[in-house]
């Protein structure tokens, strides 16, 4: 009698379980959470923040003598010719950290999906861009593991040599940009280009282009064989095509941010910058610079005192520290140090102005330096003169006090032409314009062709050999963490210092 009551208990408790049990998990499941994440939103995560940070007015924009400010301590760096490490890692914390690590995400989440096809080349060819960036400040970085710390548990990835990073990235940027396909999906959700293919493919090849002029002192035979694949395929046509980060109130301009905040009345357009804009009546010194006239104090930059006239613009010179530039502003008749002339911060360096990574405008100049050494056709005064306008006419993008009319821009051109006995330094220290508040850019170039002319920062107490730096240093968290992988590289490339070449630059 007691088994036949038992037997019914276990069945009407069963029964209770399961029915228990359905919907449990329906009931912890957080219906408002994300399962899964759109990788184009992975690859724009990586565009926004391949904005440069504010770390490249220290060193980037202060070794080619765009930008300079006489203060020490934080910061430190071309201003003194010194190694300042808590700088010089901006640029690989947040390119490994928000480029690489997004692009690699998008492409390992697309790479087996055909229906997203144009989103993995999409990402092959940022990716390529973010790693360009990276090898150019540093020399050998992790390259072939990057990014795959998850995927491929690669926490200490191997610093790999820069001629096998550029040998890759090219043959990246060939591929990807051949394989988009105007006819599969269109990837509208792209914050660079709205996914419009033919534009990714110019942004594909123009920076095809650039990789193989950055390879001209090295490989000559390489980097005309790339530059007449990038011409090939066809490079940027117009302002329209500009790979350019647009800034909003969430996401703000780095250099903008920092001129506008703590560091507003520390950094200074550089003379050698002002003198050659004035020395040839360039109309973008207008659309670039203020000048606080009479300022005696960081308080008294105020919009009263702003003058933008040319004429009266003085920029700061190299090699003062704050004591010796308070007595050089005193000699040349200022108020103060503060009154020299500064990259406006309410115009061109507002926290929501745009960052140009790559350009019609330098894209044009690097095609005149190619056309110059017989790699391609063209004319080569049609395409300097193309990148030269192209540059004054992009300034109104950022803010239409920035314009630089018409009619300037037609004389400027008509007084200030293209002269082939002097060519490759005209067509250089444009791109050296052209690429002001691109800091890692303008370096690059620097190195690469050695123009524009400047004279080596005098500042007494440098830390160099050489006249001008050229690499940044590794973050002190890779010489802790990542050492054995750090020592090979350098026992490989050179000493950790400001003074090691990369590959490229002979």
């Amino acid at each position: 009698m007691k088994k036949l009551l038992i037997y019914p208990l276990l069945a009407l408790l069963f029964v209770a379980g399961t029915s228990c049990d359905n919907g449990f998990d329906e009931l912890n499941t957080n219906k408002t959470a994300v399962t899964a994440l759109n990788p184009a939103f992975m690859l724009n995560n990586a565009v926004i923040n391949a904005s440069f940070p504010g770390g490249t007015l220290v060193y980037e924009m202060g070794i080619v003598q765009h930008i300079v400010t006489p203060n020490s301590g934080v910061l430190t760096g071309a201003n003194y010719n010194q190694d300042n490490r808590n700088v010089t890692q901006e640029i690989w914390q947040r390119y490994y950290r928000s480029v690489i690590r997004n692009t690699a995400d998008a492409i390992n989440s697309t790479k087996n999906n055909p229906n997203r096809s144009n989103l993995l080349n999409m990402a092959r060819i940022f990716q390529a861009y973010g790693f360009m960036v990276l090898t150019d400040t540093y020399g050998d970085v992790p390259y072939f593991q990057a990014g795959k710390g998850f995927t491929d548990q690669a926490v200490l990835p191997k610093y790999d040599a820069q001629e096998a990073i550029y040998t890759d990235i090219i043959k990246e940027l060939t591929e990807a940009t051949a394989a988009l396909d105007a006819t599969k999906t269109r990837e509208t959700a792209d914050i660079l280009y709205g996914g419009d293919i033919a534009k990714w493919k110019r942004l594909g090849n123009s920076l095809l282009l650039r990789a193989g002029m950055r390879l001209s002192k090295v490989n000559a035979n390489l980097a005309q064989q790339t530059v007449q694949k990038a011409v090939q395929g066809g490079v940027m046509q117009s302002n329209a095509d500009n790979a350019v980060v647009r800034h909003n109130a969430n996401y703000v301009n780095g250099l903008g941010s920092t001129l506008n905040a703590t560091e507003a009345n520390n950094y200074y357009l550089a003379a050698p910058f002002v003198n050659y804009l004035k020395s040839t009546n360039d109309p973008r010194l207008r659309a670039i610079a203020v000048r606080y006239v009479g300022a005696a104090s960081g308080p008294e930059q105020v919009p009263a005192r702003a003058n933008t006239d040319p004429a009266v613009q003085i920029g700061m010179p190299l090699g003062f520290d704050n004591t010796g530039i308070t007595a050089q502003a005193k000699a040349e008749g200022l108020a103060s140090f503060y009154e020299y002339s500064q990259l406006d911060r309410t115009r061109l360096a507002k926290l929501q102005s745009a960052m140009f990574l790559v350009t019609h405008s330098q894209t044009q100049l690097l095609l005149a330096e190619a056309v110059q050494r017989g790699w391609v056709q063209g004319t080569i005064a049609n395409h300097y003169t193309a990148g030269v306008r192209a540059h004054m006419e992009q300034l109104a993008e950022n803010d239409p006090g920035s314009a630089v009319p018409a009619a300037a821009i037609d004389a400027y051109l008509a007084a200030n032409p293209f002269d082939a006995s002097k060519a490759l330094e005209q067509i250089n220290t444009q791109y050296w314009i052209s690429s002001l508040m691109n800091g890692p850019e303008a370096f690059a170039n620097f190195r690469r062709s050695g123009f524009p002319n400047l004279t080596p920062n005098p500042f007494p107490g440098k830390g160099i050999k050489g006249n001008f730096i050229r690499r940044l240093t590794y973050p002190n968290s890779e010489v802790s963490v990542n050492s054995t992988n750090l020592k090979e590289a350098t026992a490989r490339m050179g000493v950790d210092d400001l003074d090691t070449r990369v590959w490229w630059d002979k």
